[in-house]
């Protein structure tokens, strides 16, 4: 990128890398063995189970996500 000064400026951002491998900490509670909860119902049921439905941004939030994911399971 020019300026008026005639110095050129470069315009990639500069972006922090972590080092070593990544890591995922889950935290769940499992369903029942032979149990099948279809997705769009998983939410409900997971904060029903776990009693904590008084959590409800967190219920929306996972809510969204599930949508997401089946949609996402359609372009496949």
């Amino acid at each position: 990128m020019a300026r008026g000064n005639g110095a050129v400026r470069d315009s990639r951002r500069i972006v922090q890398h972590a080092e070593g491998p990544a890591a995922v900490l889950a935290i769940g509670t499992p369903n029942p063995s032979g149990s099948v909860v279809p997705q769009d119902q998983f939410a409900e049921q997971l904060f029903r189970v776990t009693n904590s439905e008084h959590l409800t941004h967190l219920k929306e939030k996972l809510k969204r996500i599930c949508k997401l994911g089946e949609s996402l399971g359609e372009l496949v």
